[in-house]
């Protein structure tokens, strides 16, 4: 049996790295895995929905939306949430080869 390694499969159903395509699958993968970390830490925490919501100054609905990656929330809200759930959040940025990381 043959195998493929990710990239290569990616490469052949998605796009190529660069491509339109291809970067709006990854940046949908990346709110695809902050939402699920955001509803693990909440249930790790024994937060409700309704609860997080409350704490962050959003209705039950958005953190639903937040978790389930149905919505393209505002990057405030984002760390609003992160805030709530006392997580400490760091940002990578690259460009033109230099890395600046936030805290």
């Amino acid at each position: 049996m043959k195998t493929y390694d990710l990239d290569a499969v990616t490469d052949k159903f998605v796009g190529e790295k660069g491509t339109s395509k291809r970067e709006a699958f990854e940046n949908e993968l990346k709110l695809d895995l902050v939402g699920q970390t955001i509803r693990k830490i909440r249930k790790e925490q024994n937060l409700t929905q309704e609860q997080l919501g409350t704490l962050v100054g959003v209705k039950k609905a958005q953190i639903s939306k937040i978790e389930n990656s149905v919505t393209d929330a505002r990057f405030d809200t984002i760390i609003k949430v992160f805030k709530a759930l006392n997580a400490k959040v760091n940002f990578n940025v690259e460009v033109a080869n230099q890395k600046v990381i936030l805290h």
